[in-house]
This record gives C-alpha cells, sequence and structure tokens, in this order.
C-alpha cells in the first residue's frame, strides 16, 4: 500500500493548529489532570512548548482560539464552564468521535499529534509519560489497531526506504496523505544509494498487509476472550 493509496474516514479533517491543539488538549488531561480542562493561556502556552513538540510554533490567542471554535463546531473539544471558575477552561472529545480509543491509543495519537512521523521505538521511548509499554511488540501491536481501527485507519506505516531505515509512523487527521513517504519525512538521513522500484514496492505493500494482519488478529483475540 502506498501513501497515495492511504486515506482514513474521519469525519473531520483538522488543520494543523487543531492538530496541535488537541494534541496538547491530551496529552494535559493524562499529565495533569488536575489543571485539566485547560484555560485558554494555558493551551496556549502548551502549543508553544519547546520540548516535545515538532516543529515548534508560536501560536497567539486568536490563533488558538479559532481553532477552539472549529472544533467545537465539529464535535472534537468543548467548552467548560466552572462554578466559581473565571475563566472558561477547554477539553477534547476524540474519545467521543472515535469511540473504543483505549490507554495505549491516545498515547501514541497524542504523541503523533505533537511530534509528526516517528518510528515504534520513538514511539514507545517518548510515550512513557503518557503509557508505559511493556515491550515492543505491544506498541506494534496498538499501531496496528490504530492503522485497522474499524477499518479505517486513524494512522498510517510509511515503509523504510531510501533515505529510511526504519519504518514510521504518522497520522491522518489532517487529511490524506498525498506525498511519498521520502517527502514527508523532512528529517531524513543522507539518501542511500537508490533501491530497485520494485522491491520498495513489495517492501511497503508487504508492511501495509502485516500491519492490517495484525489490527485483525487483535480484534479476533478480543472476539474469543468475550465468548471465553
Amino acid at each position: 500500500m502506498s501513501a497515495e493509496s492511504v486515506t482514513s474516514a474521519l469525519p473531520f479533517t483538522l488543520s494543523l493548529e487543531e492538530a496541535r491543539v488537541i494534541g496538547c488538549l491530551v496529552e494535559k488531561e493524562i499529565t495533569l489532570p488536575d489543571y485539566y480542562p485547560m484555560t485558554l493561556n494555558a493551551l496556549v502556552t502548551a502549543c508553544n512548548q519547546t520540548t516535545n513538540r515538532d516543529p515548534i510554533v508560536r501560536y497567539d490567542e486568536r490563533t488558538v482560539l479559532r481553532a477552539l471554535e472549529s472544533m467545537k463546531s465539529h464535535g472534537y473539544g468543548f467548552e467548560v464552564n466552572i462554578v466559581g471558575g473565571r475563566a472558561l477552561k477547554y477539553r477534547h472529545n476524540l474519545k467521543g468521535r472515535l469511540p473504543g480509543l483505549e490507554r495505549p491509543h491516545m498515547a501514541l495519537l497524542c504523541m503523533l499529534l505533537l511530534r509528526g512521523p516517528q518510528t515504534a521505538g520513538e514511539l514507545r521511548q517518548r510515550t512513557e509519560r503518557l503509557h508505559e509499554f511493556p515491550d515492543m511488540p505491544s506498541v506494534e501491536n496498538a499501531l496496528a489497531e490504530l492503522i485497522g481501527y474499524n477499518e479505517d485507519p486513524l494512522i498510517q506505516c510509511i515503509p523504510a526506504g531510501p533515505g529510511q531505515r526504519v519504518a514510521q509512523y504518522m497520522h491522518l487527521f489532517c487529511g490524506e496523505i498525498t506525498t511519498t513517504p521520502h517527502e514527508v519525512l523532512s528529517t531524513a538521513p543522507s539518501p542511500l544509494p537508490a533501491a530497485d522500484p520494485a522491491d520498495a514496492d513489495w517492501r511497503a505493500k508487504m508492511e501495509a498487509e502485516i500491519a492490517l494482519l495484525k489490527a485483525q488478529i487483535s480484534r479476533l483475540q478480543d472476539l474469543v476472550g468475550a465468548v471465553k
């Protein structure tokens, strides 16, 4: 499966600003529950962090508020009025829009929304504050479930190829991916000698099929467990 052929059936495509905002809301809900829901000021600060963010941005309040209003109109976020509170607060509704997501899935999606394409190993390391994956197979299984989410992917596997030794994953919340994997990956190392296009296509197809098979096996295991 090539990058050009992967689309997501998400009911609403997020802008880059909305993706950053919802990623921050998910992150702070898990890591700072006492300060969640978040005020506009706190959310602006979270979006503009210089750590655990890629790319680093400089959003003002108007930009974040515009993203929040768009998210609210599509049911991805809500404004919260807390009794006795002086400022309005905001929370995400990702689980409401995408039922069935569990803590491992939320951790992976959060990091992909905040840091862009990453390898499974990077995701395991960077999600430690959000969810502790016991081993690499548990990360790969959760990624496969996101690829096979209700048979409509939430993320995409970008196969290894020239200039990229290890497969990476990226979210599909901002719409269809129309570029090739090597155009998507802005931080790729120096290119390796050109590979045979036939070999690259075969590898991409196999990796995509394996990911989908993992998701299907996981769903079957859940069904068997429920029957038992």
